[in-house]
């Protein structure tokens, strides 16, 4: 009974003192929920249980600061907090389908139709599920607000620890794959100019660098837009292009006659290194598959919240649709696949059998229409993996001089990104074939991390099952990022790997 009293009294205060300190002669002044002045007035001490409440409320972390608050409202990720569920799907769904989708199916060359189907079921509930964790901690205490997944990291293992674990990931997951985008589509640009102008043999093409830099040049031009509530509208249009090319390849591919003495036999190995290094680049395969959990914190921060309205239930809302759509478009696309081209499956991918084995006789235009999609979800992609790094530049800058960006600056450091991924994807053309090994290194703030800081921050009781559950998760995250990191450098001992600086294909 008492404590329902404490809770009732700290909403009335909290309402209180909110209407008190959203004065419209003080806009320059970032606003706290209780300011010192309130708390030495008769309203704070007026009862024992509005003191009890004061102090409920600073237990629980309504009343802890974990920074100026004036600095998210400078910031691209958190100066608009205006999203809702709708934007929340889109951003979750452009961001979480990528053109690793399209290697599923060599999985499962690998693993079998059983194996393959669970590993991947097993794969998707566990991300969902550290996906859940993540919006729930977003946050984990009233007031108190985790915008960032390094954040979120600092905050569970400390500050010097959160950033060692967190920093090199994300930075990574944000600007090697912006990248990757720069690579893929701009190859996808090319491949659609060609497939579209094949018969006209007075038209030359532009070379793969041009087409990189005019990719480039298109994403900066939509990267002006200033925070991520602005690019909703472009996550909806990655989204439908994503879920479109998804869709298209695996169709025809089981719609289309399959080649023939399709073979589904399991590989053989020469040794037994080769066979546990082989299932584990194909786990890793599914592993990739997902992605945007480093992005999930920030899609968050883009909503209100308050007591009443928790954004959780929201972001929580939008990620169930987004995931509906992402398992419509990943579980055909990998059993589809594999049924339609077996062992036969060429390195590349689903696209690349689609057209090495049904070029001829599907109609230009699909084909075409294919690669265009994949070159604009990758365009519309950049715009939601470059923003974290955005926010992190003006955060430096916001923190120093205590005001926000000039346009210029703004303008300037998008303009910079965009040159600086440019110059990396002609300088380093091979860095595709480091992706296992640095996706292995990156594979924890999928898998593990969330569970590892679900138990640092809310302590669930020892041995209960919520305990045991993130326990075994985080630990078994990490174990198999280990793997991975050895499997793919074991690949490129025996394998090689051809390096070449400033020389695409």
């Amino acid at each position: 009974m008492e404590r329902e009293l404490v809770v009732e009294e700290m909403k009335n205060i909290s309402s209180t003192t909110n209407s008190l300190t959203s004065s419209p002669h003080d806009d320059s002044k970032p606003k706290s929920p209780f300011s010192s002045k309130i708390l030495m007035s008769p309203l704070a001490s007026a009862s024992p249980i509005m003191k009890k409440a004061l102090t409920y409320m600073e237990e629980i972390g309504h009343l802890t600061k974990l920074h100026d608050p004036a600095l998210d409202a400078w910031l691209p990720i958190t100066e608009s907090r205006s999203g809702n569920a709708y934007y929340a799907a889109f951003h979750t769904l452009c961001s979480g389908i990528g053109v690793q989708a399209l290697l599923l199916p060599l999985a499962f060359i690998t693993l079998g139709w059983i194996w393959g189907i669970i590993s991947l079921s097993l794969v998707f509930m566990w991300q969902l599920y550290t996906l859940w964790l993540l919006i729930q901690l977003h946050e984990f205490a009233p007031g108190m607000r985790n915008s960032r997944y390094l954040g979120l990291s600092m905050a569970a293992f400390g500050e010097k620890l959160g950033k060692i674990l967190a920093l090199f990931p994300t930075m990574y997951l944000s600007g090697g794959t912006c990248v990757t985008l720069i690579m893929i589509g701009g190859s996808s640009m090319k491949i659609f100019f060609q497939t579209v102008c094949a018969s006209n043999s007075h038209i030359t093409t532009l070379s793969t660098i041009e087409w990189y830099i005019v990719f480039t040049v298109s994403a900066i031009v939509l990267a002006q837009l200033p925070n991520l509530n602005s690019i909703a509208g472009i996550s909806l249009v990655g989204s439908i292009s994503a879920v479109t090319y998804c869709t298209l390849t695996w169709v025809i591919s089981v719609v289309k006659e399959r080649p023939q003495g399709v073979p589904f036999e399991p590989v053989e190995n020469t040794s037994d290194v080769a066979t546990i290094c082989t299932i584990l680049n194909a786990l890793g395969m599914i592993v990739f598959a997902f992605r945007g959990h480093n992005l999930v914190l920030e899609i968050q921060g883009t909503m209100p919240s308050s007591l009443k309205n928790p954004s959780h239930v929201p972001m929580w809302k939008g990620v169930k649709f987004s995931y509906s759509i992402i398992a419509l478009c990943l579980f055909p696309l990998a059993i589809g696949g594999y049924w339609a081209y077996g062992n036969l499956m060429p390195n590349g991918g689903i696209l690349s059998a689609l057209d090495k084995y049904h070029g001829e006789d599907t109609s230009k235009v699909i084909l075409g229409i294919t690669s265009l999609l994949v070159a604009i979800h990758c365009l519309t992609s950049f715009q939601i993996y470059a923003m974290p790094v955005f926010d992190n530049w003006e955060l430096k800058y916001t923190s120093k001089k205590k005001k926000p960006c000039p346009w210029w600056l703004r303008t300037g450091l998008r303009v910079f990104f965009g040159c600086l991924t440019f110059f990396i994807s002609v300088a380093l053309p091979f860095l595709p074939s480091l992706a296992g090994l640095i996706g292995g290194i990156a594979l924890p703030v999928t898998l593990a991390y969330p569970c590892l800081m679900w138990i640092m921050i809310k302590k669930p009781k020892r041995y209960s099952p919520s305990w045991f559950v993130n326990w075994s998760l985080g630990l078994l995250g990490l174990v198999l990022s280990i793997l991975l990191v050895f499997s793919a450098i074991w690949t490129i001992a025996t394998q090689g790997m051809d390096v070449h600086f400033f020389k695409t294909q």
